[in-house]
């Protein structure tokens, strides 16, 4: 649907409103880092979902795929009613929060578990409302393995191929907390629904499974701090050690987004980290950031011994985990 939705934007946007000015007057060099697309198919998910949009509900998921004229009519008729809602809703980046990484960052835990025989203190920076903080709390469907609470309201479904990490091993999570530079609060509804409306309208499982993991950061309570990544992960990681614990920063497709001051500024706070580190404190990076078009790479380095390894490619969205 978004696919479509896209299409007969790009085809019939005109500048006869703000929301198509602002679209089509849009820097070209920054389209792809921007996700431009994303923030248009979710403004008009946010309006749909909000009831304000009548005749373009009718036409979104789970109706079938409808003629491009007959969307195009819907669309402009909302981009009539609701130029404004539209127009502010695309000066916000996108945050997806795709809760199904979960099952590709519990493979990384359960591998910094078995290699230190510690519990997790756990930072993540681009945490947005926090739901990857709460991996260990999910229950999983690893293709054909199961792992976590089978009465666990979220579910993961995530295929497993390979050299499969460590499942037997006990994972404590023992802290937790994140950054984002514009978090979300899952406990107020205008947050919940900007992150909802980022979800494909196609994907009634996807949106039921972030609406669970929402709930569940509300009675959990992960922390996620309002932050610039290089300020906070030097103040965090500058604070005092607990000993018998490892740390680990961790980060999901956000590297990218960082600007080069904050990503320097991340980097030199792990190599002071790296420095101080011992076997009874030792310290892990943990990261899945892209590798090409298809899929993104998990790769991790634990010190003091500073090896770097690359565990699996993965699926963007979780789907699948391919481990090395």
């Amino acid at each position: 649907f978004n696919a479509l939705l896209c299409t007969t934007l790009a085809d019939r946007l005109d500048r006869s409103s703000a929301f198509g000015r602002r679209v089509l007057d849009w820097g070209g060099a920054s389209l792809r880092d921007d996700v431009l697309a994303l923030r248009c198919c979710g403004a008009f998910h946010a309006q749909v979902r909000a009831g304000a949009a009548p005749r373009l509900q009718a036409l979104y998921p789970p109706s079938d795929l409808p003629e491009p004229e007959a969307l195009w009519g819907a669309l402009a008729e909302t981009i009539g009613a609701d130029d404004e809602p539209l127009t502010r809703f695309l000066d916000r980046p996108p945050q997806t929060n795709e809760v199904a990484r979960s099952a590709v960052l519990l493979g990384g835990f359960l591998h910094i578990a078995r290699a230190t025989g510690l519990p997790l203190a756990i930072y993540e920076i681009g945490a947005s409302a926090g739901l990857n903080l709460l991996a260990d709390r999910y229950a999983y469907d690893l293709g054909g393995i199961t792992w976590g609470d089978p009465a666990a309201a979220v579910k993961i479904a995530c295929k497993w191929l390979g050299n499969l990490p460590p499942i037997e091993v006990a994972l404590c999570i023992a802290a937790r907390a994140g950054c984002d530079a514009n978090p979300l609060d899952p406990s107020r509804r205008d947050d919940r629904e900007r992150l909802l409306a980022y979800i494909w309208p196609d994907q009634p499982v996807r949106l039921a499974r972030t609406q669970a993991a929402l709930d569940l950061a509300v009675a959990a309570g992960p922390r996620v701090d309002a932050a610039d990544a290089g300020a906070w992960v030097a103040r965090k990681l500058g604070e005092p050690e607990e000993p018998g614990r490892v740390r680990v920063l961790f980060h999901s497709i956000v590297w990218q987004y960082l600007l080069p001051p904050t990503r320097d500024k991340v980097q030199r706070t792990i190599e002071a980290c790296t420095a101080a580190a011992t076997a009874g404190r030792p310290f892990a990076w943990l990261r899945m950031e892209p590798k090409d078009r298809e899929s993104a790479a998990l790769h991790l380095t634990i010190w003091p011994s500073g090896a770097m390894r690359q565990l699996a490619r993965v699926d963007y969205h979780g789907r699948w985990a391919q481990w090395l």
